[in-house]
This record gives C-alpha cells, structure tokens and sequence, in this order.
C-alpha cells in the first residue's frame, strides 16, 4: 500500500525515530501504525531514537594503521562505564577497520559505510545504543595517509581517552614517532610550527600583549621601539606552546622538538590529537537532588 507523508509524520512523533525508518516500518507493517511502532521496537530503532537528546560526552578514540593510512576515531557514549563495556569496545574496533579502507569525508558518508558483516555503521551505532543502553554516536574521524619514506607515530593515553598519531618525515624510526606522539598527546600543540598558524592567531595573540603592556604602568613610559620589541618577545613566547617544534621536548628539558628532530634528520610534518569529549558541554548531575526526589 502507498505509504502518506502524514503517516510518516505521526510514525517519528511517537517514537523519535528517523524518517527512512519510519516510512521502512509502516511499509513493513503495510500501513499498521500500532505494528510499525512494534516494529521499531524490536529492531531497536525507537530505543535508540529516544535517547538522542541526552548529552553524550564520555567514551573512548582509537587509532587504527594500515600501510600508508591511518585513522583515528571517536565514539562516545553517556558515561565513562561504557569504555570498559565489550560491545562498545567491538564497536569502536568496527567503525576503525571499517573507515581504513574507506574514502569517507563526512560522518553522513561513514556512517553509510557497511562493515565486514554487511551491516551500515549507523545500523550498528543504533543497535549498539540499544543493546547498550546509552546514547552512543560517531562524533568525529580522521584518516591521515603518508608516503613510503615517512612513519607514523601513535600513542594512546588511559586506553583512548586520549590519542595522537603523528607523521614524520626523513625517518623510518617507529620509536621516535611515538615519543613525538606521546609529546603531542602530553603538551597539547595546536600547529606542527607557526608556518601553520593562521594570522588572525597571531593577531588576536599580539592584541592580547598589546593590551597586557597598556595595563603595565612600568612600561608606559617606555619608547615605543622598546614596547614594540617587549610585546614581539611576549608574543612569541605565547606562541611556543602552541607550535610542536617550539615546545621542550619532553624527554630532553634541553632541547626544543624541532632541534631533536633535526639532530636526527626527521620532521613532523602533521599530527592529529583526540580528547575525548573536548568541546561538548556536559550535564552537571546533582546527585543529592536525585536522591532526595527519589525518596518523595
């Protein structure tokens, strides 16, 4: 029977779930609106559906290499339980091995992508959020290919909760792309060295210097030249952390991580670094208040 865009309508209303599966169900129960909703329910999708509100902002990344092609991956879930939980754990090691050898760009084109048992990603997040219990998403990928006279470097911290993958140049020594991964990982740079950075950065960091020195009533006397050459210096200490290259290297106080590498005839010339759940605002759970509601 021809299925109404009206029907399709009521279908999502009761159950939250997405259209193609609304309009999927109702022509799978030939237009039974109480069956589609059952149908829904025993594939899980209106369970799923339901819990696409709540804040997701726990979870794991991975890091996944094949030859010249990396990926690194994040899945979140609701809590931090769920990273220990084995299906959450099979399902981040399927999305991984799935987008390796994929050419996918967008999550929308990940999500379509269908694992080694024929089943799509976004069919087997929606199942995985059902069985598991809590809202679970793909929230972000990345894969990253080198050439053959490059290595990677990965490093993952507290079993994902953290993870870098690096790429250097002039080097096939894998243990020295992990220490630069770890130092990734660690001290947080944003650009490999300030060839990268953008001017608006430096600019709006230069504002930044301005208006420190404009608050210092010592250097307001000073000539201008003297400003000028106080906030360049000021300037490009501020920066240094933010530049790979310009950091202490972790393993050696000494030296910068562009003087290690160069000593050693390398060069990183990308990186990559997931914080779990960087950027989401999370739900601050007032447990006292739960409990005392509870107790009504």
């Amino acid at each position: 029977m021809a299925i109404t865009a009206s029907q399709v309508k009521e279908l999502r209303d009761l159950t939250n779930a997405g259209m193609m599966d609304c309009k999927k169900a109702l022509v799978e129960t030939d237009g039974d609106m109480k069956k589609a909703v059952d149908w829904l329910r025993e594939k899980g999708i209106a369970k799923a559906a339901k819990k696409q509100s709540r804040i997701a902002a726990e979870g794991l990344s991975t890091i996944l290499t094949e030859g010249n092609k990396a990926v690194i991956v994040e899945v979140n879930a609701e809590t931090d339980f769920v990273a220990k939980n084995d299906k959450f754990l099979a399902l981040l090691d399927a999305i991984a091995k799935t987008l390796i050898g994929s050419t996918a760009a967008t999550l929308e084109e990940a999500l379509a992508l269908k694992a080694e048992d024929g089943e799509t990603l976004d069919a087997k997040i929606v199942n995985a959020t059902a069985i598991i219990g809590e809202k679970i998403t793909l929230r972000r990928f990345e894969i990253i290919t080198k050439n053959d006279d490059e290595v990677f470097g990965v490093y993952k911290h507290q079993g994902g909760r953290i993870s870098a993958v690096v790429v250097l140049k002039g080097t096939q020594d894998a243990g020295m792309a992990k220490n630069i991964a770890m130092q990734v990982a660690s001290m947080n740079p944003t650009y490999v060295s300030r060839k990268e950075m953008p001017a608006d950065v430096i600019n709006h960091e230069r504002e930044i210097q301005l208006g420190l020195l404009a608050n210092d009533p010592k250097l307001a006397e000073k000539p201008e030249k003297v400003k000028a050459g106080i906030v360049e210096g000021r300037l490009s200490k501020s920066l240094e952390d933010m530049c790979l290259v310009d950091q202490e290297y972790f393993l050696d106080s000494e030296k910068k991580v562009g003087a290690f590498l160069k000593e050693n005839g390398a060069e990183c010339t990308k990186f990559v670094k997931y914080t779990v759940g960087e950027g989401i605002e999370k739900k601050q759970d007032d447990f006292a208040a739960e409990v005392a509601e509870m107790s009504k």
